[in-house]
């Protein structure tokens, strides 16, 4: 354990100059494992899941000064660093901002990884992230599919708030447009004078719209606009920005190009290009998504042999690469659970690489990262969640509103700013990212829907909670969801009113939600229900109701 003065500071306004830096030693022998070409996997210790005693000890005795140091003057700093022009003076000023990463996996399960108890997928990269982090357990998707769980994230704005509450698809290519009216988290970030950059998926706005990654806030957007087109891991195209990327190998009809690790790469290139200024960098990685598909590396090889044979996937008309090839559909899969289990490894092996480039450019200890999924386990393409226990105790899957639909670990790691090896109880949501992020940035944040969990992560008494959160799903009748401290209330078939049904789960005495207990504790119903009222303004792009229609 040391402290070292490092970062500088200079600011006109109160002619001040500040040298801090928190900084942890850490176990420099143990190597993240990266290369996901390469033959051999390197080993990581990596604990499978957080012990209890860690979490009651929380922090090891020969670390506790400088832990007890950092909560008590980090607020101090923070608030210094960000009180100058957003703009930096100087390399020195930039560097001072931390650097600020969000990973999204797509359909990655709560129990997909190995610190959560998975036995059959190999995670060492996230593991040692989650052990050396602090990590959410009770913490929730914006929603149970892409766009709106998106929506939620970036504006604050829970789903009867939030402008885009399903997938609404734009042809031939693009989604449904989010106003460029909303305060979002890249145009936060920029205005506390970080380059924004995002590689994955976006779904929120076709080139050119007013939901254009551009008019969001990003310098820089390099992915699948089109989330419809992100079905295929093997496309004809992809967009820098408002540039279409050709990838004529592919075609549609090859598979050459495997996208997301072109994708990948051009992230760590940002990286790279960023190494001296403060950048905001948001990866929505678009695995484990469907269609299954990896390239046949070592990595599925090894899945393949671990899981045996298999029942292949037998995609629908046009669902193969050709000429009559339907974007939107899934293709054929002759290892579907080898596939799966290969393309969640490969997340892995991307956040390896991400955290070795920090270390590279020497700014991994300027650097936090989260890491969380958008929602729940697909059931699509020939996925098998149940076969890898992918939502773990939880019911539900993708687009249902129980918890195996909605809720994800979130991962938050700053070395020797937040506090490692704890778990938090603290409910949260995607909607809170944007006030934590103007809070750490030093701005006053739009209203939202939100809370900011800043004290959470620097292990403060001082957190303020939710009244509830509240969730709402266009598809499968329509369907709301609502939690209230320990009390979950669901409401089915919202769109048909002789068929609604409404059921009520104490999710700390049952977090699998097998015992419905609205006959029970009908006042709490009633008050429930009432919230859920209060909780969604119709929107007649997305109309709940059919009194919202246009």
């Amino acid at each position: 354990m040391y402290i070292r003065f490092l970062t500088s500071k200079n600011c006109a306004r109160t002619k001040m100059r500040v040298e801090v830096q928190f900084k942890q030693t850490s176990p420099a022998s143990r190597g993240w494992v990266i290369g996901h070409r390469s033959p051999v996997l390197s080993k990581v210790e990596a604990s499978s899941r957080l012990s209890k005693e860690n979490m009651a000890t929380g922090i090891i005795a020969d670390n506790q000064f400088l832990y007890l140091m950092s909560r008590s003057i980090l607020a101090l700093i923070l608030g210094f660093l960000f009180s100058c022009d957003p703009k930096p003076d100087s390399k020195t000023e930039a560097q001072s901002k931390p650097n600020v990463i969000f990973i999204l996996a797509d359909d990655l399960g709560y129990g997909d990884v190995g610190f959560m108890g998975n036995q059959i997928i190999e995670t060492p990269n996230i593991d040692r992230l989650a052990e050396e982090s602090l990590v959410f357990t009770q913490h929730y998707s914006g929603n149970t599919v892409c766009a709106p769980s998106r929506s939620a994230w970036i504006t604050g704005l829970h789903t009867g708030h939030t402008p885009i509450r399903g997938n609404k698809e734009v042809q031939p290519e693009g989604q449904y447009p989010m106003p460029d009216t909303l305060m979002t988290i890249p145009k936060l970030m920029k205005q506390a004078g970080y380059v924004t950059g995002g590689f994955g998926k976006w779904g929120l706005g076709f080139i050119g719209t007013s939901g254009d990654p551009m008019s969001q806030g990003f310098d820089q957007f390099y992915g699948y606009n089109c989330q419809r087109y992100a079905h295929r891991y093997y496309p004809g195209h992809i967009w820098d920005n408002d540039q279409k990327v050709e990838l004529p190998e592919n075609g549609w009809e090859n598979k050459v190009t495997y996208a997301p690790d072109l994708i990948h790469q051009q992230s760590l290139e940002f990286m790279e290009e960023n190494r001296d200024n403060p950048f905001f960098l948001f990866l929505p990685i678009i695995m484990p998504h469907a269609e299954l598909a990896a390239p046949e590396d070592e990595i599925f090889e090894k899945y393949r042999q671990k899981i045996g044979e298999e029942k292949p996937h037998i995609g629908g008309k046009a669902a193969d690469y050709g000429p009559d090839m339907n974007i939107g559909a899934y293709q054929s899969q002759p290892y579907p659970r080898a596939t799966h289990a290969a393309m969640v490894e490969r997340i892995d092996r991307y956040v390896g690489e991400v955290i070795a480039k920090l270390e590279e450019l020497g700014v991994r200890e300027n650097t936090l990262i989260f890491f969380a999924s958008d929602n729940g386990p697909h059931r699509e393409g020939g996925h098998d969640p149940d076969f890898f226990d992918s939502n773990g105790l939880y019911r539900g899957y993708k687009r249902d509103l129980y918890e195996g639909g909605i809720r994800t670990y979130l991962i938050a790691n700053w070395p020797g700013v937040i506090d490692g090896g704890r778990e938090s109880d603290h409910s949260s949501a995607f909607w809170d990212m944007l006030p934590t992020l103007a809070e750490l940035t030093g701005q006053e944040p739009p209203k939202t829907d939100g809370v900011s969990f800043l004290p959470t992560l620097m292990n403060q008494e001082e957190q303020k909670k939710h009244e509830y959160l509240y969730w709402e799903f266009h598809e499968l009748g329509g369907r709301q969801a609502i939690r209230q401290g320990d009390w979950k209330l669901v409401k089915l078939n919202v769109k048909n009113p002789g068929e609604t049904k409404v059921e009520l789960y104490n999710i700390a005495e049952d977090p699998g939600e097998e015992r419905d207990l609205a006959v029970d504790f009908p006042e709490k119903v009633e008050e429930l229900v009432s919230l859920i009222e209060e909780a969604h303004q119709p929107n007649s792009i997305f109309p709940l109701f059919e009194s919202e229609k246009e």
